[in-house]
């Protein structure tokens, strides 16, 4: 499991996390929710070591910044918001780029290697992608393939901000399944997102944040409640008034 204990970061002369504790279970959906500048994204950035800070991070009861790099790719693994990633190489290369940790990025791939690059690809709903390129593709595609190259390092805790962006409604609903089916198999997920009812019936614990401190935490059904949303968003919570969908039906 991630355990977080004190966090806190800076951005120049601003505080963006104080004092955040916050814990993901293997077997279980984490989500971490708040209004726009909370510091969802800076809390999952923190974790995976890209923003400096203080506090206490383990994996699993070990500090994350005394594990080596490869080691700790091959642990843990992290789909950005927003990728950086413009490259004209196939898919299936850059889904196969989440073997380096376990090949250093020498030789041709194994036979394990393929298998895991294919399985990441087949769950995302990706092998019809294989040859396309990357910067040829649509923002809900480039997701699903950042994904794919995510479940292809075959790290056991995930960490993912706002997966079902630019998603339609069908893969929206494939990708919270196959989440379930990752935290059923003893992964470690984190997920930030915005809809209060994805996160009220499809996850098992929330984190809500306000102004980079937390407002509440535990089971998601009680930190998605009336008093938390009317406090940290300024909405009355209306239960049952969202529209609700389920796979099925001609594709």
């Amino acid at each position: 499991m991630i355990e977080v204990r004190g966090l806190r970061v800076r951005r120049g002369r601003r505080v963006v996390l104080d004092g955040v504790d916050f814990e993901a279970p293997r077997g279980a959906i984490s989500c971490v929710l708040g209004p726009n500048g909370a510091g969802k994204s800076t809390l999952l950035k923190a974790i995976v070591g890209l923003l400096p800070h203080d506090g206490a991070i383990t994996l699993d009861g070990e500090p994350l910044k005394e594990l080596p790099a490869r080691h700790r790719a091959t642990r843990l693994a992290y789909v950005p918001q927003r990728t950086q990633l413009t490259s004209a190489l196939h898919v299936e290369t850059v889904v196969g780029h989440g073997r380096y940790a376990h090949t250093g990025g020498l030789g041709r791939p194994g036979e394990g290697d393929r298998r895991a690059i294919h399985d990441a690809m087949e769950r995302c709903d990706v092998v019809g992608l294989a040859h396309r390129r990357f910067d040829h593709l649509s923002a809900g595609e480039a997701r699903r393939v950042l994904l794919a190259r995510a479940l292809a390092t075959e790290a056991r805790v995930i960490l993912l901000d706002e997966p079902t962006e630019a998603l339609d409604v069908r893969h929206a609903l494939e990708l919270h399944a196959l989440l379930r089916e990752l935290a059923d198999e003893g992964y470690a997920l984190v997920v930030v997102l915005h809809g209060l009812d994805a996160a009220r019936r499809r996850t098992d614990r929330a984190l809500l944040l306000k102004d980079g401190a937390v407002v509440a935490s535990g089971p998601s059904a009680e930190v998605v409640s009336p008093e938390h949303v009317r406090a940290v968003y300024g909405v009355e919570l209306l239960e049952d008034a969202a529209l609700g969908f389920r796979l099925g039906g001609p594709a």
